[in-house]
């Protein structure tokens, strides 16, 4: 029997979560976003934006000024994390087979309930409406690849001034049929280059790709290729993964203007060290590589990694580290553009005490102590003292 495939995707989704907040944004064009004079860029755009042009990823800069009437509102991750997890949440009430691929995207495999997989979507649909009040689009498919084509063809039709809540499904043994007049760069793996050879081969759908002799894709693109061919024919065996593994865990900012101040820079990579133990602590992993980011005015970026005897999430240990890599590669003085602190080598913190680990475990204990009052007052309830010059 055909297995029968969930993809679900929240419609605008951080847009959404702040009508919440604010019901004055229902309706009108407004993005999340950083400000325009930050160098922000548009994180989710309202549907009625995206009728002026505004999309996701583009400068806030130029949202503006293809809508002067934009509200940018600047994005609130933990209030998204948290209805992220409420999803979720009904996404397992329905089955344990869930794969969560981004803050707003997941995948479900409900092969094993009796249910037509078509009503299973409906009902999730309107329960995640009515009990969330969160819109969402899926598509319905016997494979991932064809779920995922399918909600963003439904999406994509729906061309409306709001939500889409479309439900769009692909009958099993038609999924070649549905594929084949779609552009070629709806198909995972083709991206802008891709998409431009295969033009100049004349194969401009999926359906050409799947035309095409499968022996001449892989001469042209190697190993690829043949998975081009493969998923031109919607064949796809891919099981749903439970989990996934963080590889790293990284905060990063790009200055409003280059910033050339000593005092600007490490203060910003302080504050930047500081979230990305916080997150590691709220993963409840520790890491053993702390790699810091640079970028120069003229773009050139770079990167340097420091791999720690043990594995640590503190916040002090990240600051120290980090600072010691910036004063190996800034002159004082140097402007910077961009930087950001990275840990990677991630895995279960080690809480191993000898009789000599009394000061860290003191340090631990104070950090959970901020992470909580933090957790509960915001960022800025506790702020680092300043020394006097």
């Amino acid at each position: 029997m055909p297995r029968k495939i969930l993809h679900l995707d929240l419609d605008a989704f951080f847009c959404a979560v702040e009508e919440q907040r604010d019901p004055g944004l229902r309706g009108r064009p407004f993005a999340v976003g950083g400000r325009p004079e930050q160098r922000g860029v548009v994180s989710s755009c309202s549907y009625a934006a995206r009728q002026f042009g505004v999309r996701s990823a583009m400068p806030t800069a130029r949202a503006l000024r293809l809508c002067p009437s934009l509200v940018v509102v600047p994005a609130r991750h933990r209030a998204y994390s948290e209805a992220s997890r409420q999803v979720m949440e009904r996404l397992y009430q329905l089955t344990p087979l869930v794969e969560q691929i981004s803050i707003d995207e997941a995948f479900m495999d409900v092969s094993d309930l009796p249910d037509d997989p078509e009503q299973l979507a409906r009902r999730l649909q309107a329960r995640i409406r009515d009990e969330l009040d969160l819109p969402c689009s899926l598509g319905v498919a016997a494979n991932k690849l064809a779920a995922k084509i399918a909600n963003d063809v439904g999406k994509k039709a729906a061309q409306s001034s709001g939500p889409p809540y479309a439900i769009t499904v692909i009958p099993p043994g038609t999924e070649a049929g549905f594929l084949a007049p779609l552009p070629a760069e709806m198909l995972w793996g083709v991206g802008p280059k891709t998409a431009a050879r295969l033009a100049d081969l004349g194969i401009r759908t999926i359906g050409d790709i799947a035309a095409w002799p499968a022996e001449d894709l892989i001469h042209r693109f190697g190993e690829h290729g043949r998975e081009l061919a493969l998923r031109a024919q919607a064949q796809d065996d891919r099981p749903i993964v439970t989990e996934h593994e963080i590889k790293s865990i990284s905060q990063e900012t790009t200055f409003a203007r280059d910033i050339g101040s000593d005092k600007v820079v490490r203060d910003t990579l302080q504050a930047l060290a500081s979230k990305v133990s916080t997150r590691l602590r709220e993963s409840n992993l520790a890491g053993v590589t702390i790699k810091i980011k640079i970028r120069w005015p003229d773009f050139t970026t770079l990167t340097r990694q420091v791999t720690l005897p043990h594995p640590t999430d503190q916040e002090s240990v990240l600051i120290k580290t980090s600072l010691d890599l910036l004063e190996k590669v800034r002159h004082s003085g140097q402007a910077v553009r961009l930087i950001g602190v990275g840990v990677s080598g991630l895995g279960p913190p080690i809480r191993q005490l000898s009789l000599w680990d009394h000061d860290e475990e003191k340090s631990r204990l104070l950090q959970e102590a901020i992470d909580s009052l933090k957790e509960k007052y915001g960022e800025q309830v506790i702020q680092k003292g300043k020394q006097k010059s």
